[in-house]
């Protein structure tokens, strides 16, 4: 823990460093080269220009132009450096890896399946999505939804338990915990069986417990690991983008998918925000596919030369038997290396699509103008909107935050639940009882636009009761926001309009 903790202040001070010292240079510029002050300011004013362009979000543009006329020397290089550099050979490799995984998605035959879909919104969603990202749905796929992820967790040790070829796992946070102690050692025992287990986790989420030496242990039990985007101590972009994945995949026909994470409250066992409310989905079928393709893809992009996967075919699960199943299952991974707001664009569809209710779990409520117009507009409409955030805060700040958008939204008609007995970690959408989606996206920018993600859109299946169910059952747990027309103070009116500015960087 100790050299964990060195590791990342060491990190943090050279960062630090890196930004005194830009500081300084622009300081010296000024005094001993007076003309790069004019070049400098020249290079300001083409991306000011770039900036009103581009197509991002209307926020994230703010705070950046801003910065820009604040700084109108240091802020073009400073956007350059931190705003919109892109990691373009890490673009070039992501776009070939899919590539090869969407020839695989396209032979798989289920595409036409999307065909049998009579709603002509659903079915153009459907499109939309494979048209962005070659996921497209299946049919041959139980589904099985969990309220609690102590109930998924049961499970997931069960399925480990039967793995016979592999097991991958991909993961945002692995903490030191009961938790991972279970599953460790399932995984170890299987390793050593000859199954073959790999396990992508993402490094800044789990720095505390994934340094070199502890890797290294695992590799030597046979374990093949993959650290998503080790923290480095100099400025980059792509330090932002964060796998917030959380997907195992069994043997090609068993996968999990939902917001649990590996750590003991994740199970509720020394829970610091009281009760700890998340959900998850058991998929057994042909829709495991996407999943292991998906895993297969980020395996592929990021590791080792000599550590790819070549045979990708050879992870597939050929059923051989027909499953009793209702409805079609859409699993789809999100990533911030395309120009495409896959994550986002859905929700707002299934909000334009709605016409009697949406009932939405989220732990963050950080919204863009687009998804704060979308929620307005179907309650407008007549729809029953209802979002469920946490009561209990894991970050003061972002709960602060997240409360600032309230006002507008209960204008709106949209109604605001706070889960009392504790923190909310669940995301999860459910609509008109036809379709619902399970997943790792948070209402946040961060989920929407920097993190690589992934979630399961179901479509008329009897599951989608359950998880309705599961909502209202947790509404009466839950404490209403009544609309307050009374202003705060100016400072804390003042304070919420700055964290309103900052939001895209939250």
């Amino acid at each position: 823990m100790k050299k964990v903790f060195n590791r990342l202040t060491l990190t943090i001070f050279l960062i630090v460093l890196q930004i005194a010292m830009l500081i300084a240079l622009s300081i010296a510029l000024r005094i001993y080269v007076p003309y790069m002050v004019y070049i400098a300011m020249g290079v300001s004013a083409v991306v000011f220009l770039f900036i009103i362009k581009g197509d991002k979000a209307s926020s994230y543009k703010i705070i950046w132009i801003i910065i820009v006329l604040l700084f109108p020397v240091e802020g073009g290089a400073l956007y350059l450096i931190a705003g919109n550099k892109r990691p373009t050979k890490k673009i070039a490799a992501q776009m070939h890896e899919h590539a090869l995984i969407a020839k695989l998605l396209d032979e798989s035959g289920n595409i036409p399946i999307a065909n049998e879909v009579q709603n002509e919104r659903m079915f153009s969603l459907m499109q939309y999505i494979r048209n962005s990202s070659s996921y497209h749905a299946y049919k041959n796929t139980q589904v099985k939804y969990y309220p609690l992820g102590e109930l998924m967790f049961a499970d997931m040790l069960i399925d480990l338990e039967k793995a016979e070829k592999f097991i991958f796992l991909e993961y945002f946070i692995i903490k030191d915990s009961s938790m991972w102690d279970c599953i460790l050692e399932v995984l170890v025992r299987k390793a050593e069986a000859g199954v073959d287990v790999r396990l992508i986790v993402d490094h800044m989420g789990s720095v505390k417990l994934f340094s070199r030496s502890y890797v290294a242990g695992l590799r030597a039990k046979g374990i093949k690991v993959l650290r998503f985007n080790p923290l480095v101590p100099y400025l980059q972009l792509f330090m932002n983008h964060r796998d917030h994945r959380k997907i195992i995949v069994i043997d090609g026909h068993t996968a999990f998918n939902g917001g649990i994470n590996i750590s003991d409250e994740y199970i509720n066992k020394n829970s610091p925000f009281g009760t700890w409310k998340d959900t998850g989905l058991r998929l057994y079928g042909d829709a495991v596919w996407s999943f292991t393709l998906m895993f297969i893809e980020m395996w592929d992009t990021f590791c080792k030369e000599d550590e790819r996967i070549d045979d990708h075919l050879s992870y597939k699960c050929h059923m051989n038997h027909e499953i009793e199943t209702d409805g079609l299952i859409l699993p789809y991974g999100d990533t911030p290396l395309d120009s495409e707001e896959l994550g986002e664009n859905i929700y707002v569809d299934m909000l334009n699509q709605a016409t009697k209710y949406v009932y939405i779990y989220s732990p963050y409520l950080i919204i863009s103008e687009k998804m704060a117009k979308a929620l307005q507009l179907a309650s407008k409409r007549g729809v029953d909107v209802r979002i469920i955030t946490p009561g209990i805060a894991d970050k003061a700040i972002v709960h602060r935050l997240a409360r600032s958008y309230y006002r507008r939204l209960l204008e709106a008609n949209v109604k605001i639940y706070e889960y009392t007995p504790g923190f909310l970690h669940a995301k999860s959408f459910i609509s008109d009882d036809q379709v619902a989606i399970v997943g790792t996206i948070n209402l946040d920018y961060r989920s929407l636009y920097l993190h690589f993600e992934c979630a399961t859109l179901i479509y008329r299946s009897n599951v989608i009761i359950d998880i309705k169910n599961d909502f209202v059952q947790t509404l009466a747990e839950s404490k209403e926001v009544k609309p307050n027309n009374k202003m705060g103070w100016i400072w804390d009116e003042l304070f919420d309009a700055i964290l309103h500015l900052f939001a895209p960087l939250m």
